[in-house]
C-alpha cells in the first residue's frame, strides 16, 4: 500500500475495506519507530482485518518549538520496521498542510480536570492538541478499534474521555509499557541521549520500583520527598514531577485508600530531553 495517499486516496481506499465489511484497527505514531510501537501494530494486524498506521508529528501539542524541532524523523526506517511485520499494513504519512487548514483554530475539549495536572501543568495546552489531531484521525479513519500504549497513560485516559464526549464508535485498546534491558521505558526520544545518559536513565525505572516498596510504610508525600532525594544525587537529572494517583481519574492523591487502583506518575530532564514513566502500585 502507498503511504504518502492524498485525502482523496485515503477515503478511496477506507471505502473499499469498509464495504467489505472488514474491521479497521488505527495506530496513530509520530514516528521514530521503537518496538513499544510495533508492539501496537503487531496487535493491530491480529485483531483487525486491515491496520492503518499514521506518521505524523503534530505541531499542536508542543509547547516548546525546540522539541517540535528536534523530534527524531526516521519515516524511511519506520516504514522497514512496519512493512517487515506485514506487506499488507496499510501507512498514513499526511504533512501539515493536510491535517489542518491555516489559521486554524483548536476546538477547546473539556476532559473534566484529567488535563490539568502532571503534564497538562508542564505542557501548556499539551493534551487539546492531542485531542484535535486524534479527533481527526478518528473523524477520517472511523476505525473499529485504535491502539495506544500505557507509557502515556494520562493521554490513554483523555483519549478515552475524548471518545465519550464525541461519542466516537471506536474501542480504545490500551497496550503495556516495552521497556529497554535496563527498564528504561521505550520512547522515540530516548534515541536524542548520550549512551552515558541512555545507561543512567533506568534510575528512572528504579525509583518507581521503590515507590511500590515505600507504598506500605510511607505517605505519598513520603515517597515523593524519597524519589525526589535520589534522583538529585543523579549528575544532569532533574525531576520535573513524581506523583501517585487515582489510576482512573488522575487525582493526585494524598491518602491511599486500599479499594483504589493507584499508579506512581514520574517526568524527568536528562540534559534538555523530557522522559516520562508510570508504574501500576497495586
Amino acid at each position: 500500500m502507498p503511504s504518502y495517499l492524498s485525502l482523496t486516496e485515503l477515503q478511496k481506499t477506507l471505502n473499499k475495506q469498509k464495504k467489505r465489511g472488514e474491521h479497521i484497527g488505527l495506530v496513530p505514531t509520530m514516528g521514530a519507530l521503537h518496538n513499544g510501537h510495533l508492539s501496537l501494530i503487531c496487535k493491530s494486524v491480529a485483531e483487525n482485518d486491515q491496520t492503518w498506521v499514521t506518521i505524523f508529528v503534530n505541531p499542536t501539542q508542543f509547547d516548546d518549538q525546540n522539541d517540535l524541532m528536534n523530534y527524531p524523523k526516521t519515516t524511511n526506517q519506520d516504514l522497514e520496521l512496519i512493512y517487515s511485520i506485514s506487506k499488507n499494513i496499510n501507512v498514513f504519512i499526511p504533512d501539515v498542510k493536510t491535517m489542518y487548514a491555516d489559521h486554524e483554530k483548536l476546538p477547546q475539549y473539556d476532559f473534566q480536570g484529567l488535563d490539568m495536572m502532571m503534564e497538562g501543568q508542564s505542557r501548556k495546552d499539551h493534551f487539546q492538541g492531542v485531542g484535535h489531531i486524534v479527533g481527526k484521525f478518528f473523524d477520517l479513519f472511523m476505525p473499529h478499534r485504535a491502539y495506544f500504549g500505557e507509557k502515556d497513560y494520562q493521554q490513554l485516559q483523555i483519549i478515552k474521555k475524548l471518545v465519550a464526549i464525541k461519542k466516537y464508535p471506536v474501542q480504545i485498546i490500551p497496550c503495556p509499557i516495552l521497556r529497554e534491558e535496563s527498564g528504561l521505558a521505550m520512547s522515540s526520544r530516548n534515541q536524542r541521549l548520550t549512551q552515558h545518559n541512555r545507561k543512567q536513565a533506568k534510575i528512572i525505572y528504579q525509583l518507581l520500583q521503590h515507590s511500590i516498596q515505600l507504598l506500605h510504610t510511607s505517605t505519598p508525600n513520603e515517597i515523593k520527598k524519597q524519589i525526589t532525594k535520589q534522583l538529585n544525587k543523579v549528575e544532569g537529572f532533574r525531576l520535573d514531577y513524581f506523583e501517585i494517583a487515582d489510576a482512573k481519574s488522575l487525582q493526585i492523591s494524598q491518602k491511599l485508600n486500599p479499594n483504589t487502583k493507584y499508579r506512581a506518575f514520574i517526568a524527568v530532564h536528562v540534559q534538555g530531553i523530557r522522559l516520562i514513566d508510570n508504574m501500576a502500585l497495586n
